[in-house]
């Protein structure tokens, strides 16, 4: 398969968050894709675009806290009006955390936007996130709806050779704490460097060498963990608000990789 241009939609997962940069924003494997993406493009043409070809274009329309609903009905139209080559979606995470939810309706609307997306010409990237339920508080619960989405989206995965599945929910290596950051909720930068060999790998582009990356995180206590992480998180739930509310997507047209 070859791309010139990718656009990836979601919650944090797909923003990058936990993949912290110096100025303050956050990098992720959607980013890490999209280079590996872009040095396959640049190999192909033998370091030279071809006459009349554009460069390598990506956009990432992904905000964190965001619920499948709003991906869909914010994120989706928006990402196949750039009329990528590929586009990657992930969404229902932060659905499976709420009270009450189908997990059901999840799987069957990320199914619907897939086919909307192909129909459209676009070739799909449909992915779980990783599996952070060892470590987190209720994680037995939340791990028994993990596991249902993650069957029901895999039964749903369209009989396509325009899309490609990448099941990171299924990636046991994955499940270490050693992969999520601070907050255990959201990979870290090894996490995210681990997903995007699985997405590169499943659409059968060579992984680049990400180089050394020296990770010292320091873990909060149990007290510490909570007051920090645990009950605001809850104080959002209670409220009704989200760590997406204000903010608008880090990368919304496609741009080019830089590759210097």
């Amino acid at each position: 398969m070859q791309f010139r241009s990718y656009v990836a939609i979601g919650d944090s997962f797909t923003e990058g968050v936990g993949d912290d940069l110096p100025d303050g924003g956050v990098r992720g494997w959607a980013d890490l894709v999209a280079l590996g993406l872009a040095l396959a493009a640049r190999e192909r043409d033998g370091q030279a675009a071809p006459p009349g070809a554009a460069p390598f274009g990506y956009a990432n329309l992904a905000i964190r806290g965001r619920l499948l609903g709003p991906i869909i009905e914010e994120q989706l139209d928006a990402a196949i009006a750039l009329r990528p080559d590929l586009l990657s979606l992930n969404g229902g995470g932060n659905d499976i955390m709420r009270p009450k939810v189908s997990v059901e309706s999840v799987a069957d609307r990320l199914a619907a936007a897939a086919e909307k997306a192909m129909a459209a010409g676009i070739h799909v990237l449909l992915l779980s996130g990783g599996n952070p339920t060892r470590h987190i508080p209720l994680g037995a619960r939340i791990e028994v709806r993990g596991e249902q989405l993650a069957r029901a989206v895999r039964a749903r995965v369209p009989a396509s050779e325009k899309v490609t599945f990448v099941d990171n929910w299924a990636d046991a290596e994955l499940t270490d704490l050693r992969y999520w950051s601070v907050d255990k909720l959201h990979l870290n930068p090894l996490g995210h460097r681990r997903v995007a060999s699985n997405v590169l790998t499943g659409l059968g582009v060579a992984v680049p060498d990400w180089g050394d990356e020296r990770l010292e995180l320091k873990r909060p206590g149990t007290i510490a963990y909570w007051r920090g992480y645990v009950l605001p998180w809850i104080g959002r739930r209670l409220t009704g608000r989200s760590s997406g509310d204000g903010r608008e997507p880090k990368r919304p047209t496609l741009l080019p990789i830089d590759l210097a």
